[in-house]
């Protein structure tokens, strides 16, 4: 039997114990996924210079990522259907906990950590249902598998926090099922409807917003929060390819979404295909990319086109200083402001679609 002595000797030494933070894995500002030209997946932290500081493998593709709020672990998801999920601490590359989708279940890329930390929320297909669902991985116990809730929609892709601790999900209206394509088959464009779902801390669904019905081909992919609240969604079309749409939304709660366009030439370059958004450093500008069209576009916040940025494959974004840091297929980081300056061109290294920002958390 533990002593009273003891006892208090041993929350003395706990709280005596150098408690581990981001700044012991190097403070890295960015994370990212690339496969490397022996074939080999990594998640990458890079620092404010856009230097690798860390490579953590993968066992397949991944996508984008989900960092812990105050200690050095992320979570690197696989691309789109897959079914893993690795936790790695970041400052001695180990891989902590690998994450499966449950049967009839299987991942959209992305993530994020509610409750200070203690909660994993990840964006789900659930197949056998046909429906969206968000995943809830309980950290304190060792990122078990406590729950999930529905989306109020079909294909929940990427989910942001708010301030006030309330959810937004990208409910890009595909259904996908594994025996399919390899599980990428998109198996209901004629009747896709995509979404934003607004989520309580309790995860009650408590506004939806969706697009006209001549937009309904518009996959609400990815997401982006400005410093007040405001939402950028980027989107990617499943209509009509002879058709130019917006793939730039902008929406605040309890409002109508605002939908932006470039002028009908730098709108075409972007070949109905917008695979990142995100507000700049200032918020003062958000951009989309189109790897497919080897184009970044750039508007402000009240959806006034400002201008493109051409670059070959480029999709990963995130923001840095005043303007953004992105990637590109190709191994290279950039900064990018009015202009465009290299930063690092990894030999070697395809960066995936996504870089995420550690701003906020360290």
């Amino acid at each position: 039997m533990t002593s009273r002595r003891r006892f208090l000797a041993g929350i003395t030494a706990a709280t005596l114990m150098p408690r581990v933070t981001w700044a012991d894995a190097g403070s890295p500002a960015f994370l990212g996924a690339a496969k490397d030209s022996q074939g080999a997946y990594g998640l990458y932290g890079l620092d404010e210079n856009a230097q690798i500081i860390f490579r953590v493998p993968l066992p397949a593709r991944g996508h984008a990522a989900a960092a812990h709020p105050t200690v050095p672990e992320a979570v690197g998801f696989a691309r789109r259907p897959g079914t893993f999920a690795v936790v790695v601490n970041c400052v001695d590359g180990t891989v902590m906990h690998r994450l499966d989708a449950p049967q009839g279940r299987h991942f959209m890329g992305h993530g994020v950590f509610v409750n200070g930390g203690d909660l994993l929320v990840t964006p789900e297909n659930n197949y056998a249902k046909r429906k969206g669902v968000l995943g809830l991985w309980d950290r304190r116990r060792g990122y078990a598998r406590v729950g999930e809730v529905a989306t109020g929609g079909i294909g929940p892709h990427d989910i942001k926090r708010l301030a006030d601790g309330a959810l937004v999900v990208a409910n890009g209206g595909i259904f996908t099922h594994p025996d399919h394509g390899a599980g990428r088959d998109k198996l209901n464009i004629d009747t896709m409807q995509p979404s934003l779902t607004y989520m309580s801390r309790d995860f009650e669904i408590t506004e939806q917003v969706t697009l006209d019905a001549a937009l309904h081909h518009s996959s609400i992919r990815h997401l982006s929060i400005g410093a007040d609240g405001q939402v950028a969604f980027a989107m990617q079309w499943e209509g009509d390819a002879d058709e130019t749409v917006p793939l730039l939304g902008l929406h605040r709660r309890g409002e109508a979404p605002l939908l932006a366009s470039a002028p009908d030439m730098d709108q075409a370059r972007m070949k109905n295909y917008a695979g990142s958004v995100a507000f700049s450093g200032d918020g003062r500008e958000v951009a989309i990319t189109s790897p497919k069209g080897g184009l970044m576009q750039r508007y402000a916040p009240d959806g006034q086109y400002l201008g493109a940025v051409t670059r070959m494959d480029i999709c990963g974004l995130a923001p840095r200083g005043a303007g953004w840091l992105g990637s590109d297929g190709l191994g290279g980081l950039m900064e990018i402001g009015q202009g465009l300056r290299p930063l690092m061109v990894a030999e070697g290294l395809m960066w995936d679609n996504h870089l995420v920002s550690l701003a906020a958390l360290v």
